[in-house]
């Protein structure tokens, strides 16, 4: 595919619509290092990923609804810490996506997570040149504190959510929904 075909063709494929079927761990490699190629204000590279993968993603699923619980006490929602623990069992792959928080501070906060976003991005536009299904999801445990341990980070990096990776169930790729561009561009000249 063109490069104009693949990014208009980007979609957010969630878990219910994922076969079961494993992803090639050399494609999850390559999605990592065309991260590596987004753009980084200084050469940071604040990007931080943990790939989680066969028994891995059990570990997480436990991780996540034990932070729940000890997060919500006695009002935790069993179906929801269900959904944690269980959610991770249905992809191929979840990448936790974390920002290091350069000690330089004369490099903007917004400008870190920003270039993680664009890491993401290019591993979501390689996941979908290989008709991988993915999407990025800041739910769970994405903004509770004293998580970072569990990912080998520092308590100066952020986690920035999962990104879920599963082959779809179906050879029917989404169409995509997007109004024209009219209204959010102004031109000077």
């Amino acid at each position: 595919m063109d490069h104009n075909t693949i990014i208009r063709e980007r979609r957010s494929i969630y878990t219910n619509m994922f076969s079961g079927e494993k992803v090639d761990d050399r494609i999850v490699s390559e999605m990592l290092e065309n991260a590596r190629w987004a753009p980084t204000h200084r050469l940071t590279e604040p990007w931080r990923f943990v790939i989680f993968t066969g028994d891995g993603l059990a570990k997480l699923g436990d991780f996540q609804a034990q932070a729940y619980l000890q997060r919500e006490g006695d009002e935790a929602d069993p179906a929801k810490q269900k959904k944690l623990q269980e959610k991770p069992l249905e992809c191929s792959h979840v990448i936790a996506i974390g920002m290091h928080r350069d000690e330089r501070e004369s490099v903007p906060e917004v400008e870190e997570i920003c270039s993680v976003a664009c890491a993401v991005q290019n591993m979501w536009l390689t996941a979908s040149a290989h008709r991988i299904g993915c999407y990025w999801s800041t739910g769970g445990i994405t903004f509770y504190e004293g998580v970072n341990d569990f990912f080998g980070w520092g308590p100066e990096d952020r986690l920035l959510g999962f990104l879920y990776l599963g082959m779809p169930k179906s050879d029917r790729w989404p169409e995509g929904r997007r109004s024209g561009m009219e209204d959010k561009v102004r031109w000077e000249r």
